[in-house]
């Protein structure tokens, strides 16, 4: 090797390293960017829910982050940019919590606890996030989460319509199609209630769901279409009575 070219490898070695360095700062500040935008996404949550989508504002997004609104426009060019990536984010978990849910596995389980198995995590997920209602309820919500929501929406009710139609083989498809859209209304309209409520008021509205939806469809479950028992179950003696244990 001449001396030029030992001269030659050692100009390179620092871009090299440079460069190598240039690799892993990108990624520390892209780590820094993801946390960031964590931070405003959380405070994007709570201020939708105690202010409401049209009520809240970037500046409040901001002091509630507790950044600057500059810092804030970095990242987000403004409201509805920020609520679209918070509802893409709640929906992505909310088809982890329900596809976890709607498992084959849970139609083999007595009526009290496949209701257990299936509700318990749906109604975590609402309690845990109330701010996606806020961002899947409301005129003023961007049409692109209130399109996803709705592509949801009628994903889940066909799920809910399978698993009837699989824990009760014997009902004809239309009377499967009516008590699945029955029993996601009555999932709904009790989810309403559950998240209006806090405490043991919200534990016990929980186990007014349960018991209202057991009521519904244990006869179902005991009788079959013709009258015919169809399976045999030990009722609890909880839903009995109203309550659910």
């Amino acid at each position: 090797m001449t001396v030029s070219e030992a001269r030659a490898g050692e100009a390179t070695s620092p871009a090299q390293s440079a460069k190598e360095a240039g690799t892993v700062r990108p990624r520390r500040r892209q780590a820094r960017g993801e946390a960031r935008i964590a931070q405003l996404l959380d405070a994007a949550a709570s201020v939708f829910c105690t202010s409401g989508y049209y009520g809240a504002s970037t500046n409040a997004i901001a002091r509630e982050a507790r950044v600057s609104p500059g810092t804030l426009y970095q990242f987000f060019p403004n409201k509805e940019a920020i609520a679209v990536e918070l509802g893409d984010r709640l929906m992505d978990r909310w088809r982890e919590t329900y596809g976890a849910a709607f498992v084959p596995s849970h139609m083999e389980l007595p009526l009290d606890r496949m209701l257990d198995a299936i509700l318990d995590p749906l109604i975590a997920f609402n309690c845990e996030n109330p701010a996606f209602a806020v961002l899947t309820h409301g005129s003023e919500i961007p049409g692109v989460i209130t399109q996803e929501h709705d592509i949801l929406h009628a994903t889940m009710a066909t799920r809910v319509e399978q698993l009837i139609g699989s824990y009760l083989p014997e009902l004809q498809a239309d009377q499967v199609t009516r008590i699945a859209a029955m029993s996601f209304i009555l999932f709904k309209a009790g989810l309403d209630l559950i998240m209006s409520h806090e405490g043991d008021e919200r534990e016990a509205y929980i186990r007014e769901l349960k018991t209202v939806m057991y009521r519904y469809l244990d006869p179902l479950v005991c009788e079959g279409p013709t009258g015919v028992a169809s399976r045999e179950f030990d009722t609890p003696q909880g839903y009995t009575e109203g309550r659910v244990g």
